[in-house]
């Protein structure tokens, strides 16, 4: 892997041209930004990983321009399309000015609250995660191009937002070694909170930890969906499995009127998470617990509790579309046991973050339960991502997250 203080060309022109076999430029004039080796047909020059390469078709048109990564089997990822357009410093930092802009728009500016500030694919920045927690940034980079930019990359984030502090954030499991990256947690510019940040989200406060929380410290993403399932909660007893740092729990408890909320995480330490949140919200009818989520949602089932509303946010269970079936027959077995015991006109949340399982395969079990289980399911609301998170329309794949809100008769 090169040095990452190896600086690309700083001109943003291509060194080499990567030639695509025959009938496969399509997805690519459709700008879609991942070219993988398998529709490679060969390589006109000698690129270094994280070179600027155009992409062409077979007999040499000019397609895109993207970065070069020959240890990935995303051998090219596209960042224009335009033989006009470097990927020079400017380009980058012209795609973070309309990225912050966007926030600015929602409404998502505030440095009370968090927001994701840049969205990969979603933002044009292939590679790039950016999230906003009051004063400090968290980045994960999940492309060797955009770590070898990432000094560059950290400068225009302290100018354009000012942050106290830019914290490296470790990229998903596999991703780098999928992409020949090693990059370590870190600070890389200002200074690293002394404690938990306490943000808010729709009247509530949550304190995230910023060096040793899960993905950039919290799920940003489903902020509209906990304000969401949160007005169903009324004098229900509510169920929060998989619970994490206690977002869905607390929603229910304060925001929605909930009568009490159990809360489930495997890991002592969001457990731990969730009770802090909890107390400084002063929802002292959550109660949370430490315990694998499949066998106590067995356990609970066993023991014939009801509820009037159960939340399943799981972690990812399918992270390739090989490992699909097995995470469907998971996203079954669980939802499954929730509709055992929610009470008739209960709530049902659940909800996937694996990009692989499509939102009909997703709705397609939920039937498959609805009809193991005999009771119906009348889906009231079909969620993804809060706003933030944008998608590419060009890149489908960037919309993981599913969000169903079901009642159950």
């Amino acid at each position: 892997m090169p040095s990452m203080n190896t600086l690309p060309d700083a001109a943003g022109l291509p060194t080499a041209t990567v030639l695509l076999k025959p009938k496969r430029a399509r997805p690519f004039f459709g700008r879609h930004p991942w070219v993988l080796d398998s529709a490679v047909l060969r390589v006109e020059g000698s690129p270094a990983d994280g070179d600027v390469v155009d992409l062409a078709t077979h007999d040499g048109t000019f397609v895109a321009r993207g970065l070069w990564n020959a240890a990935s089997r995303l051998r090219v990822r596209l960042y224009a399309f335009d033989p006009a357009v470097k990927l020079d410093d400017a380009l980058w930092r012209t795609r973070l000015e309309a990225a912050v802009a966007l926030r600015r728009t929602l409404g998502l500016d505030d440095r009370a609250g968090a927001a994701r500030l840049v969205n990969s694919e979603g933002d044009d920045l292939s590679g790039l995660i950016v999230d906003r927690y009051g004063d400090y940034l968290a980045v994960q980079v999940t492309a060797l191009a955009m770590a070898l930019r990432l000094e560059t990359l950290a400068d225009q984030l302290m100018d354009l937002v000012g942050p106290r502090g830019i914290l490296l954030r470790g990229a998903e499991r596999g991703l780098s070694k999928l992409e020949g990256l090693q990059l370590p947690d870190r600070v890389i510019r200002g200074a690293a909170p002394s404690g938990p940040i306490f943000v808010t989200e729709h009247g509530l406060k949550f304190g995230v930890d910023l060096t040793a929380g899960q993905k950039t410290g919290y799920y940003l993403d489903q902020r509209d969906n906990r304000h969401a399932a949160a007005r169903f909660a009324r004098g229900r007893r509510v169920l929060d499995m998989f619970c994490y740092s206690g977002g869905f729990a607390v929603a229910a408890a304060v925001a929605g009127g909930a009568r009490g909320v159990l809360a489930v995480d495997s890991s002592a330490k969001a457990a731990a998470l969730a009770k802090a949140n909890a107390d400084l919200n002063g929802a002292a009818n959550v109660t949370v617990e430490t315990a694998d989520a499949f066998e106590k949602l067995d356990a609970l089932r066993e023991a014939g509790e009801r509820f009037g509303m159960v939340v399943l946010d799981p972690p990812k269970f399918a992270r390739s579309r090989a490992a699909l079936d097995d995470a469907l027959r998971a996203y079954h077995r669980i939802n499954r046991v929730a509709i055992d015991m929610l009470e008739p006109g209960g709530i049902l949340v659940t909800c996937s973050c694996s990009g692989s399982v499509s939102r009909e395969d997703f709705l397609q079990m939920l039937g498959g339960v609805a009809q193991r289980a005999r009771r119906s399911l009348q889906i009231l609301e079909c969620r993804g991502a809060a706003p933030d998170h944008p998608v590419s329309a060009s890149c489908l794949e960037g919309e993981y997250l599913k969000c169903v809100i079901a009642r159950v008769g």
